[in-house]
């Protein structure tokens, strides 16, 4: 797996939602913006239990104008990607990358699930993130459904918990499934750092 990015990678815990309030300055927004080529898309993006198939974490991947992933209460933190407000900026590829293998770990797996929208959709998206702010502590479940449910995917009911809301939006049509999974321990181990709590976020 990735272990470059991950030693750049602030080592917070990776506790599912803990409230950290931060709004980087826009012109650092601004500056590292990646539009990401191909069609509008949104992927949910679920860390799951391996143990209890509970779901310790949900965020969403928005591709639109710009490509942005939206962290509600989330601890994931690189140098070169500015947040506001839950937002996370700069999302290139090797970025998700990071961000994808910093949630993965010999108890947890990573749940990704596209789907193709139409353009107007994900700029939508693009706004609604930005407007919610940075979430409370535990309501990261909340954040996203919430935010799934303003644009019009009626699958998938307001939840506080992660793996409902991924079982919930499995069900829209031409989603796209894949999962990652990561049995080695990363430089920075979890017996350091506090792991996602069983409970969801």
């Amino acid at each position: 797996m990735i272990r470059l990015g991950l030693a750049l990678a602030a080592l917070l815990a990776l506790g599912a939602c803990t409230a950290e309030h931060r709004y980087d300055p826009l012109t650092d927004v601004a500056a590292r913006a990646y539009a990401h080529p191909g069609p509008a898309t949104l992927t949910l993006v679920t860390a799951i239990n391996n143990r209890s198939g509970e779901g310790g974490h949900s965020a969403l991947l928005v591709n639109g104008s710009q490509r942005v992933m939206f962290d509600p209460a989330g601890t994931w933190r690189h140098p070169t990607v500015p947040e506001r407000g839950d937002v996370l900026f700069g999302m290139t590829p090797l970025m998700y990358e990071y961000y994808k293998d910093y949630h993965a770990r010999p108890t947890y797996h990573v749940v990704m699930q596209e789907v193709t929208v139409p353009p107007a959709t994900a700029e939508r998206a693009l706004q609604l993130v930005q407007a919610h702010g940075s979430a409370s502590k535990a309501t990261c479940g909340q954040s996203v459904s919430g935010i799934l449910r303003e644009l019009g995917f009626t699958q998938v009911e307001r939840s506080w918990f992660p793996a409902r809301i991924m079982n919930d939006f499995q069900d829209v049509p031409r989603v796209r499934r894949t999962e990652l999974f990561d049995d080695t321990e990363d430089a920075y181990s979890p017996e350091r750092r506090t792991p996602i709590p069983a409970l969801e976020g």
